[in-house]
């Protein structure tokens, strides 16, 4: 099993409430490993998707001259939480995490630290 594959597995298990998770290169908008969703959530889509807003905030922060990195971006709906966070250090130039979970059954301060923490090990 990949580094990749593994991790998104413990996201899946360790993260209570997540409902999808991704590997995203956002250059491409190739969804590199996916995990749960479903036939109300398809992921490859989502993924793509989600490019734009990584794009966008990254355009924007360019034109603004801001200075840092984006840490996580959280997009907030009706019934899920999307968290998209880009990937630091070696590897990981261009990818971003993507994970979706419920609202109901999700603690986003925990879901946010152990997406810090899973993203320390992901080797890509």
């Amino acid at each position: 099993m990949s580094n990749v594959e593994v991790s998104l597995k413990e996201i899946m298990t360790s993260i209570e409430g997540a409902l999808g998770t991704a590997l995203v290169d956002y250059t491409s908008g190739m969804a590199l490993g996916t995990m749960g969703g479903g036939k109300d959530l398809d992921l490859t889509v989502a993924a793509a998707g989600n490019t734009d807003v990584i794009r966008a905030k990254v355009r924007t922060m360019e034109h603004l001259g801001l200075k840092g990195e984006i840490e996580d971006i959280l997009i907030t709906l009706g019934s899920q939480s999307h968290l998209l966070r880009p990937l630091k250090g070696r590897g990981g130039n261009g990818l971003f995490l993507y994970l979706v979970l419920d609202k109901k059954t999700s603690n986003l301060a925990m879901a946010r630290h152990q997406l810090k923490r899973i993203e320390a090990g992901l080797d890509v």
